[in-house]
């Protein structure tokens, strides 16, 4: 299985954690009731399945936990990955050792996402998280230290009890430790968590809509003041250090996903893997493919997918690259939702672009359903 394009991402999923946290909806499982070396093993046997050559341009390697893993299964499976121009790594503040920052830089890691989520100990506690402030500080300090340049933090606002002020605090916590890229989500209650069950059962009452807003203002003007660009609506960089990686899911690149629950755009297919750590394990060693979902988008799907991937960079389309990809013409393809966002101060379409305005990011979400399909 090759492809042609040099704009390949691999992504690689470590579905486990030391406590799961309990707003967290992606698939992961307590490390403790695994075999993580055999986990390992058929993530490693899994990637040989793709004869990726020099068509990958970047790695992500994301959880979970990656940085849960025993030291010696996580560099096992670093120096099994193919070398990349980005080579991303996914750490918990707590969770790794002085001396292994050095040992990743080595093996090809240039970039780290620190899971920071809050600099508000109160909030942590809420969230789940198993790190101190203290934590947070000290994992980017022996990073530099150990020479990683390009750091990126991700943030959590809207979390229950927080306040503008306590969201402020956190901004500029992440800016004062002089990282080069920031990612802010609002906190979501995915179903079936712990966290959106304490909120049906109604020992969590969330922050509203108005609050909520006003903190996911207060980021973007926060972050522009100290030098970072709004680049997507979640993620904001100091310039030249926007995540190659995820510039390529939002320009509808292909990638490949490896590991339990790992998703995949690959040779005009969509597919995903099983999520069940066990099942997986047994599938590949089995010597099978782990997919147990797949689907052929047409012409048009594709298209429509592309339209809402772009529209989530600040850059939005560019037309010409949109037909260059497509086949389609996207003032023609998306006429009726172009016309009406325009007229509604939502969308603005210049220099053979079509983006979002300032007033569409808080609800972004509303706007691109409107561009799934035609």
């Amino acid at each position: 299985m090759t492809d042609k394009t040099n704009e390949t991402a691999l992504y690689v999923h470590i579905p486990f954690c030391t406590v799961k946290c309990r707003y967290c909806g992606f698939y992961s499982e307590p490390i403790a009731n695994h075999d993580s070396g055999r986990l390992v093993s058929a993530i490693i046997r899994e990637m040989s399945q793709y004869d990726l050559g020099k068509a990958v341009k970047t790695v992500y390697i994301g959880g979970g936990s990656p940085s849960c893993l025993p030291q010696e299964q996580l560099l096992r499976l670093l120096r099994e990955c193919p070398t990349a121009e980005e080579f991303t790594i996914e750490v918990n503040p707590g969770q790794v050792e002085n001396k292994i920052f050095s040992q990743l830089l080595r093996l090809g890691v240039n970039r780290l996402s620190i899971g920071a989520q809050s600099f508000n100990q109160n909030e942590l506690v809420f969230l789940g998280r198993g790190h101190s402030v203290n934590d947070i500080d000290r994992t980017v300090r022996e990073a530099k230290a150990a020479g990683f340049e390009n750091i990126s933090l991700d943030l959590i606002f809207a979390v229950p009890n927080s306040t503008l002020k306590s969201w402020r605090h956190s901004l500029k916590s992440a800016v004062d430790s002089d990282v080069q890229h920031i990612s802010a989500y609002s906190l979501t209650y995915e179903k079936a968590t712990p966290l959106q069950k304490a909120v049906e059962n109604g020992e969590v009452i969330p922050i509203d809509e108005e609050t909520d807003r006003a903190m996911y203002e207060m980021a973007i003007d926060e972050l522009a003041k100290a030098g970072f660009r709004q680049y997507e609506i979640s993620n904001f960089a100091k310039s030249g250090f926007e995540c190659s990686h995820n510039l390529v899911y939002w320009a509808n690149k292909p990638y490949v996903g490896i590991g339990p629950a790992a998703a995949s755009y690959w040779h005009g297919k969509r597919s995903s893997n099983i999520a069940d750590i066990k099942k997986y394990i047994e599938m590949i060693e089995q010597g099978g493919s782990a997919v147990v979902e797949s689907e052929t988008p047409n012409d048009v799907e594709i298209a429509c997918e592309t339209a809402v991937l772009n529209l989530r960079r600040r850059n939005g389309i560019n037309l010409t690259e949109f037909k260059t990809h497509t086949g389609f013409d996207a003032l023609e393809l998306f006429a009726g939702p172009i016309k009406r966002y325009k007229e509604m101060g939502l969308i603005e379409n210049t220099d053979g672009r079509i983006f979002l305005t300032r007033g569409a990011l808080p609800i972004a979400d509303s706007v691109l359903c409107d561009f799934a399909a035609v």
